[in-house]
């Protein structure tokens, strides 16, 4: 203790310069930061920092010369304004940035020399606020310096996220999000059910507004923020007057391209609604401006009643329940229907 308070004692910080940059640029990427920079970001920071040490800059450091040349230390506080508060009447506070040492001149009361003059220098200047990151080993010193402790206090920090080395970036491709929007494909959603009596024969309403696809699953197309089994449930109680009470299990998916009949693309979500028994089915009530009629057919009768596309896409509904496996009808076009 006695070498390091001699040695301290003949040491003799100065005020940085914005000659100084480049050394207390490096001597923060070696010794500070958790990731060395490159050449690239080393000169920007060079170059932003001697601006800012320069007159006007908010930019504040003291460092210590090495004798081999370049700096041993140096302390970097950066000058931000705040609020006023009775403790920082003048609404200036002074982040400690940087405090970095060479390792042949540590444990000689270099850091200690250069954070002294550092503060001395802004608390001269009515900072009165002082804020900095300490690591377990640095924290001693800092609270010899003054510092304390806040446990009520976490730091935490949000950095922008890093696009793939793979995806280079073109800046000039981003766009503001309404106007990506208007780029991207629209798409209508619906949500069906798929009923079938004890038997396995499914059930399906006659429309009475669609000659061209007469029977349909109980279904339709989505509310604005509505969730596709709650769209499910709203449906099948609006054209059914049942009330689902079973948990959602998706037996299907259904997209179709747009086309003269409709603009935009459609996909819809075919749930199973389960066995009804013969009660349910009787007790079932239309909406008379949609269907006028509730049917129940072995599969293969309604081949004859509909569309081939719409009775594919029914017998796809129908395996994907006797198998268990989710089925996916990717022709659903517009133009086709």
């Amino acid at each position: 203790m006695r070498h390091e308070s001699a040695t301290a004692a003949v040491l003799v910080p100065r005020p940085a310069t914005p000659d100084d940059a480049a050394e207390i640029s490096r001597l923060r990427s070696a010794f500070v930061l958790t990731e060395p920079l490159d050449e690239k970001w080393l000169g920007v920071c060079r170059d932003q920092l001697a601006e800012r040490l320069g007159p006007g800059g908010d930019a504040r450091a003291y460092v210590i010369d090495s004798p081999a040349g370049g700096l041993a230390a140096c302390a970097l506080g950066l000058i931000h304004p705040v609020l006023p508060a009775p403790r920082y009447p003048k609404g200036l506070a002074a982040r400690i940035h940087a405090v970095a040492t060479e390792p042949a001149h540590r444990r000689q009361g270099y850091a200690r020399a250069a954070v002294s003059a550092l503060l001395d220098r802004l608390r001269q200047e009515g900072v009165t606020l002082f804020e900095l990151h300490a690591t377990e080993e640095a924290a001693s010193l800092y609270e010899q310096l003054g510092f304390a402790g806040s446990p009520a206090l976490m730091r935490m920090t949000r950095l922008p996220e890093q696009p793939a080395a793979h995806a280079p970036v073109d800046d000039a491709a981003w766009l503001p999000p309404e106007e990506y929007a208007a780029t991207v494909p629209k798409c209508t959603a619906f949500a069906c059910v798929y009923f079938t009596d004890q038997d396995d024969r499914p059930l399906q309403l006659r429309s009475v507004y669609s000659p061209s696809h007469p029977w349909q699953l109980v279904g339709g197309v989505m509310d604005p923020g509505e969730r596709p089994w709650e769209t499910a449930v709203r449906e099948c109680r609006e054209e059914t007057g049942l009330v689902l009470t079973i948990p959602p299990k998706l037996l299907a998916t259904v997209h179709g391209l747009p086309g003269s009949g409709w603009p935009y693309s459609t996909i819809g979500l075919i749930f199973d609604g389960g066995r009804l028994t013969a009660d349910q089915i009787r007790s079932i009530t239309l909406a008379p401006r949609e269907h006028d009629e509730a049917r129940v057919l072995p599969l293969d009768d309604w081949k004859a009643l509909m569309p081939p596309r719409d009775f594919r896409r029914l017998n796809a509904i129908t395996q994907a329940r006797r198998t268990g496996e989710a089925a996916y009808a990717g022709a659903w076009d517009w133009e086709n229907a």
